[in-house]
């Protein structure tokens, strides 16, 4: 077993359906269908990637099922605005995903979405949302407020790979009209 702490996310209680009390500023950023990427550099902020981690480790077990094989990559990054934490993301690919798909392995501070939306043969799962409650410790950003995420499964060229994205307190000053 792997002796990477990363933040056990994935065991939120993920939905397809929106979850009643989510502000509709925020449902609308949680449902945006292209690349958040983008459409954070859309709001004329400085932007920024921290690559907080990037490395091979024993997948969750559930990954483990879904990919029928029990090693990938686990790639954790902060997006920032004006320097400030907006979406902390944590993406799962299983070891045949990297093999296949060789630029996913050495993005380095490359976000995974100027590499997955420029490729034709994308493909999304629909999006669950999930309500983290306050106490979530995530690394280098402390413990948390309140806060909303979002998941989708991906599959390029019949590879699949799993990016988990939460949205943090500073994105709020940067998408209120």
């Amino acid at each position: 077993m792997s002796d990477v702490d990363m933040a056990p996310i994935w065991q939120a209680n993920w939905s397809e359906k929106i979850p009643a009390g989510v502000a509709p500023i925020w449902l609308d950023w949680l449902l945006e269908a292209g690349s958040l990427t983008a459409r954070l550099q859309r709001t004329g902020r400085a932007f920024s990637l921290n690559l907080v981690r990037q490395q091979n480790i024993e997948l969750p077990a559930f990954l483990q099922q879904r990919w029928h094989t029990r090693h990938g990559l686990l790639r954790e990054v902060v997006l920032l605005l004006d320097q400030q934490p907006c979406i902390y993301a944590q993406s799962f690919l299983p070891d045949h995903t990297v093999l296949a798909l060789q630029p996913l392995a050495t993005l380095g501070a490359v976000p995974l979405g100027h590499y997955i939306f420029t490729q034709p043969q994308l493909n999304r799962s629909a999006i669950e949302i999930a309500d983290f409650a306050e106490g979530l410790q995530l690394p280098g950003l402390g413990v948390l407020p309140q806060l909303w995420g979002r998941r989708s499964f991906f599959t390029l060229s019949q590879h699949e790979l799993l990016v988990q994205e939460l949205y943090l307190p500073a994105l709020s000053e940067f998408i209120r009209v």
